[in-house]
């Protein structure tokens, strides 16, 4: 497994690559992503995790901020490029950041989305995952075992 993070250059690869969407807020938010860097650690693929080591929040979030601007791009970028995008909303945060990520992608098929009770608008993206059918696990660990399924298998996006 190679973990890339912001600002890292996403390397071109056959492995899947995978994208850790869903809630960061420092502070709020759990560390989840260091859960699924280390249940793939074993597997040939390429994460792509959001959760920067040098985070300012500080940074003046508007798009003439090269620091925050080189961030979204990076995101953005590592979105198009992913084969599998894993979106967890932590009910102890809003994540709208997420919410825009999810609505960007509900129509790619590569989402598999997380959303326990308890996230402020569960019954909005469990609306949007039966429309579009996009997978929904009931906890996260259902879902990672899912997609090591997947990636074992060969299937990507």
């Amino acid at each position: 497994m190679l973990e890339i993070k912001p600002t890292q250059k996403i390397p071109i690869t056959q492995d899947p690559k995978i994208f850790l969407a869903g809630s960061i807020e420092m502070g709020s938010a759990e560390h989840w992503q260091d859960r699924v860097v280390k249940k793939f650690a074993q597997e040939q693929i390429v994460v792509l995790n959001p959760r920067r080591n040098n985070w300012d929040a500080g940074w003046e979030q508007r798009k003439e901020n090269p620091d925050f601007r080189g961030q979204v791009e990076w995101e953005l970028r590592a979105l198009e490029l992913s084969d599998h995008i894993i979106l967890y909303f932590d009910p102890l945060t809003k994540s709208p950041i997420s919410l825009l990520e999810m609505g960007l992608y509900a129509r790619g098929g590569k989402l598999l989305i997380t959303c326990p009770e308890g996230f402020w608008k569960k019954g909005n993206v469990d609306i949007v995952c039966d429309l579009y059918r996009v997978p929904q696990f009931t906890n996260l660990d259902s879902l990672l075992k899912h997609l090591v399924s997947l990636i074992r298998q060969g299937r990507v996006s």
